[in-house]
């Protein structure tokens, strides 16, 4: 077998970033490639690496949950992402959520340090020759994009994902939104989140101005959205809350707006729905709206939230706002390894390969030995390799009992 000692990772999100740190520490050098900030996606907002666009939320932290038995994993193999998480780490109840900027920071600084990671900021037009993982993200440039459908010879999958808005803390009324978490499970004595609480009149009087509303066009995509709940063009786990609102009224009490486990203090019972605000950054001056992604237009936004009680006076600093998420037909296209299937040194890795959340990009599975053959030579950086669900259950290997059943 060839002897690989270098290695190039296109793409400094969160599934390039803790690639290129592991392939660090097995000695490789590394030359990781992010177009930004020459080039921007229209969704991030920095130049730094692991930039978190959507949620600040890295899903449940405990260990009788599915992602929270792949964060255990992931601090076994010293994750480079699960340390700076914890290291920026806010309040989220049950959950890892961050400061999203200093999350970002905390990583660009660690990558730029490592001696074996040399940072390039230039946008990769097309499939290089040589050993490569592709980690370029949903949002990956026109340009990639059409190289690695002429690869693929097909076109890619998409679907629409969507942003919460922020609002500054002072803007919100805490004469009516009050501090919990539900069933008291949080790591603050008042509670982890602020809750906006809604009465039975006051919460379809805003599922009504909701579903009145204006959306932003999406041009060429307009008849995807209007097809999306049928066809799929959204990601179920962060659909916009007016498409929630048209599956049925009373859906939003039951989804991002469910009261459960929450008792309002003015009433000492439990409201008929909620809308949470989860810390945002370390200061405690930014919240965003869980599960409020939307396509409303910036006005209507403004207008239809601020019936939320308690933020009625809301100054919203970030509104909600929709992008287009591609990936690649990954059980056609790689094999369980993640190589592709007409060349053995072109790897994938994070959600261009299709895995459905965020915090998912990022869990490490090395590699048993009896699998390295499959590698043909670059088992040395197939270790370092952040492996989507599918592909986990796809390595006919055994495994723990206990590692199966906990997903």
């Amino acid at each position: 077998m060839t002897s690989m000692t270098s290695l190039m990772i296109i793409g400094g999100g969160l599934a390039g970033s803790e690639a290129a740190w592991q392939a660090a520490r097995q000695g490789l050098h590394v030359r990781l490639y992010e177009m930004r900030p020459a080039q921007q996606t229209g969704a991030h907002q920095t130049a730094d690496l692991a930039e978190l666009v959507c949620s600040n939320s890295l899903g449940s932290d405990l260990p009788d949950r599915a992602s929270g038995v792949l964060k255990a994993e992931l601090r076994r193999l010293d994750s480079l992402l699960v340390r700076c998480a914890e290291e920026t780490a806010l309040p989220a109840g049950g959950a890892l959520a961050v400061d999203r900027e200093a999350f970002a920071r905390r990583v660009t600084q660690c990558l730029e340090a490592n001696p074996f990671i040399e940072l390039v900021r230039q946008e990769v037009r097309e499939i290089p020759t040589g050993p490569c993982i592709v980690a370029s993200g949903p949002l990956t440039s026109p340009a990639l994009s059409t190289s690695l459908a002429a690869l693929s010879g097909e076109e890619h999958l998409y679907f629409f994902d969507a942003i919460s808005p922020i609002v500054a803390a002072s803007s919100v009324d805490m004469t009516t939104a009050f501090r919990a978490s539900r069933y008291g499970a949080g790591d603050q004595d008042l509670g982890d989140y602020i809750n906006c609480p809604f009465t039975r009149d006051e919460y379809y009087a805003f599922v009504d101005a909701l579903l009145d509303a204006e959306r932003i066009e999406l041009r060429s995509f307009e008849d995807a959205i209007r097809a999306g709940v049928k066809a799929g063009h959204f990601f179920e786990g962060c659909l916009p809350v007016e498409i929630i609102a048209q599956r049925g009224r009373d859906s939003l009490a039951f989804g991002p707006m469910r009261p459960v486990g929450l008792t309002d203090p003015r009433t000492g019972h439990r409201p008929w729905a909620v809308v949470q605000l989860r810390q945002d950054n370390l200061a405690g001056s930014l919240y965003n709206l869980v599960g409020f992604q939307t396509n409303l237009k910036y006005p209507e936004q403004r207008r239809v939230f601020r019936l939320i009680p308690g933020l009625q006076n809301a100054d919203f600093l970030r509104f909600g706002q929709m992008h287009r998420n591609t990936f690649i037909a990954s059980p056609r296209l790689l094999r369980p390894t993640l190589q592709h299937i007409q060349r053995d040194d072109l790897f994938f890795a994070g959600q261009i390969t299709g895995v459905e959340a965020t915090w998912a990009t990022s869990p490490q599975a090395c590699l048993p030995d009896s699998t390295q053959h499959a590698c043909c030579g670059i088992s040395r950086f197939s270790r370092c390799l952040p492996i989507p669900c599918w592909a986990r259950f796809a390595i006919t290997l055994p495994m723990p009992t206990s590692r199966i059943s906990s997903r």
